[in-house]
C-alpha cells in the first residue's frame, strides 16, 4: 500500500531531522543578512555565511582577495556578533569558494552608446591618422550613425 502524502507544514514542524534542518538554515540567513550589515564595503556582494558550527562561524567568498578584506574587518565583526547576536561565537573563518563568483555573477555584457559629438572628433582624428589604425577610427565613428 502507497503511503498518503504529508503536509509540508507537518515535517517541518514535526520531529525528526528535517525540522533541525530548516531551522539552521534559517539561522544562516540571518546571520548572513546580520554580517552583511556589519562588513563595509562591495564585500558583502561576495560573501556568503556558509555555517556556524562549535563556535566557529564560516564565510565563504568569491576569491582570495575579497578574503583578505574581509579578513582584516574580522576582528571588528566578531567582537559586533558577539556583543549582538552570537555570545558564543569564538572565531570566523574566511574561505575561498570560486563556485560562489558563478551564482553572485550579473550580466554585464552592455551596449555602449556613441554620440554624435564622440564620433566627429573621431572622425577628424581618424583624418590625421593614416594605415589600419585610421581605418579602425574611421569604422568606429561610423558606429555613432547605426542605430
Amino acid at each position: 500500500m502507497k503511503k498518503t502524502p504529508q503536509d509540508l507544514s507537518n515535517l517541518l514542524h514535526g520531529s525528526g531531522k528535517l525540522p533541525e534542518i530548516a531551522e539552521k538554515a534559517e539561522l544562516l540567513n540571518n546571520l548572513n543578512r546580520h554580517v552583511k550589515q556589519i562588513i563595509d564595503g562591495p564585500a558583502t556582494e561576495h560573501l556568503k555565511v556558509a555555517n556556524l558550527r562549535q563556535g566557529v562561524l564560516v564565510i565563504e567568498t568569491s576569491a582570495a582577495a575579497w578574503a583578505a578584506r574581509i579578513n582584516f574587518q574580522k576582528p571588528k565583526l566578531l567582537r559586533q556578533l558577539q556583543a549582538e547576536t552570537l555570545p558564543m561565537l569564538t572565531t570566523i573563518e574566511v574561505k575561498v569558494n570560486p563556485g560562489l563568483a558563478l551564482t553572485n555573477e550579473k550580466s554585464t555584457i552592455g551596449h555602449k552608446h556613441l554620440s554624435t559629438e564622440a564620433a566627429q572628433h573621431i572622425e577628424a582624428l581618424a583624418n590625421h591618422v593614416e594605415g589600419s589604425l585610421g581605418e579602425k577610427l574611421k569604422r568606429l565613428a561610423a558606429l555613432a550613425s547605426r542605430k
